[in-house]
């Protein structure tokens, strides 16, 4: 049995389309998935405005290698370039966390690199799990306290669009 989060993100085409196609493509592992937010681009700024929810998902048959492969594979489906790093994306799933799951493998770094940094991902992700902990750095709910105003205030909660 694994338990995992996941990040997700949209900032081109149908953005919200983008991110229902993730959220149906995990539906029979879906245990939560957050409201939709909107939020500058971060890294590359000169892009169109980001979709961005989490979703808490289980199986009991997924590794955190696993997990990576659906996100890769539900990319894909979207039709997502890997043309510049931090750049334009029709879909990102990013493995937050795999249960209590660490990570140095190049290609799965866990807990995701910049998280505690990111309140595109610590603000949906608190909504559905307000206990949250990120291993190896503490309470969710502590690590978005210690953002920057200016970086969570970018992060406006859009109640006209939802996953379902």
């Amino acid at each position: 049995m694994s338990r995992a989060v996941l990040s997700l993100g949209s900032n081109l085409g149908d953005r919200l389309e983008h991110l229902r196609l993730a959220a149906r493509g995990l539906s029979e592992v879906l245990l939560a998935s957050s409201s939709v937010y909107e939020t500058a681009p971060w890294g590359v700024t000169d892009q169109p405005d980001f979709l961005n929810a989490v979703l808490l998902v289980e199986s009991a048959a997924d590794d955190e290698w696993d997990w990576l492969r659906r996100a890769q594979r539900l990319e894909q489906e979207a039709e997502r370039r890997r043309e510049r790093r931090w750049g334009p994306r029709t879909l990102d799933v990013d493995v937050v966390t795999v249960d209590e799951v660490y990570s140095r493998e190049p290609e799965l770094l866990l807990p995701h690199p910049g998280t505690p940094e990111r309140a595109t991902v610590l603000i949906p992700w608190l909504e559905i799990e307000p206990e949250a902990t990120l291993p190896g750095h503490g309470a969710v709910s502590e690590l978005l306290a210690a953002l920057p105003e200016a970086e969570t205030a970018g992060v406006r909660l859009r109640p006209d669009l939802a996953l379902r």
